[in-house]
């Protein structure tokens, strides 16, 4: 199949065509993607509210989304993507109001330190430390902490199910689901789609290198399991929703994720998304697609915490 035409001429607009990133320092980046910000579509929602949780190393600010007034509802932690560099809870603002409006659950879109000023595990660290406060809180924040997940795109899957292992392996909170949303998970970025699709598809592979290096404070970090869950024991972690683009350097390590949950007796949910790029999620004003693969993430989330 050939890229959607709508995300074809997405590639071709003056937004998509961005300075090569391997050639900036973090700080021009996010300088580069303030000022060239997408169409904030801020769809309603009952209400949302701001928050500061304990991180590894002090606060770090979170977003409570509630889709309705219902009492006590199920709880969705979410971490963003932007290659652990870039990106925090405003920029997520429209993807965590859909979210919770189409999952009926409560959403809470943790804000992390970024890379590379705190490498890893420092990210990681600050998500769990916030998945365990906010799973401690559910009298204070009316929500059901025993009706929990976790969920997050790109570098963010990455910080989801890497969350999921230190819940399982440091006896903390019990997760009923992880939804991963092309999710990053390999430093080594030799598959056959990171080869194949390794530049003209918005993310390329110099791009990942040069994210996995700031993320990474040492080589042995790209074999530690936290850091590459590809390499993980995945035994005994929460069932999960893995979505691909097909167009997407990081399709085949998501979908390799897939076989390696299933094969580890993990019920998994695998959606490739056909004609897609990496990030179309974050692009409903570009395509309906973006809608689509979000309502199903959602569904999956609301079948495996309100069922």
């Amino acid at each position: 199949m050939s890229v959607d035409p709508q995300v074809e001429a997405f590639l071709k607009s003056p937004w998509a065509q961005l300075l090569p990133v391997e050639h900036l320092t973090a700080t021009m980046l996010r300088t580069m993607v303030k000022q060239n910000p997408l169409p904030v579509l801020a769809p309603a929602i009952h209400a949302t509210r701001d928050l500061a949780v304990p991180g590894a190393r002090g606060t770090i600010r979170a977003r409570l989304y509630r889709p309705s007034a219902a009492r006590k509802l199920p709880l969705i932690v979410y971490f963003h993507g932007g290659g652990f560099v870039i990106c925090d809870i405003d920029v997520y603002d429209d993807l965590c109001r859909l979210l919770a409006n189409h999952s009926g659950c409560a959403v809470v879109s943790v804000e992390y330190r970024l890379s590379p000023e705190v490498p890893f595990p420092g990210p990681l660290e600050d998500c769990y430390s916030a998945l365990k406060y906010l799973a401690q809180q559910g009298e204070s924040l009316d929500v059901d902490a025993a009706r929990l997940a976790v969920a997050g795109d790109s570098a963010g899957g990455n910080l989801a199910t890497a969350a999921a292992q230190l819940s399982r392996d440091r006896h903390g909170p019990a997760l009923r689901y992880q939804a991963l949303i092309y999710p990053a998970l390999d430093p080594a970025c030799d598959s056959g789609s990171m080869r194949e699709l390794a530049e003209g598809f918005l993310l390329s592979r110099a791009v990942m290198r040069w994210y996995w290096g700031c993320y990474l404070a040492a080589p042995a970090d790209a074999v530690n399991p936290l850091a590459a869950p590809l390499r993980a024991d995945v035994t005994g972690l929460p069932p999960a929703t893995v979505i691909t683009a097909e167009f997407d350097p990081l399709r085949d390590e998501g979908e390799a994720y897939v076989d390696r949950l299933r094969g580890a007796g993990v019920a998994v949910v695998g959606r490739r998304y056909l004609g897609m790029i990496h990030g179309f999620v974050s692009l409903p004003h570009v395509t309906a697609v973006a809608n689509h693969a979000l309502a199903d993430v959602a569904a999956d989330l609301r079948a495996a915490l309100t069922e």
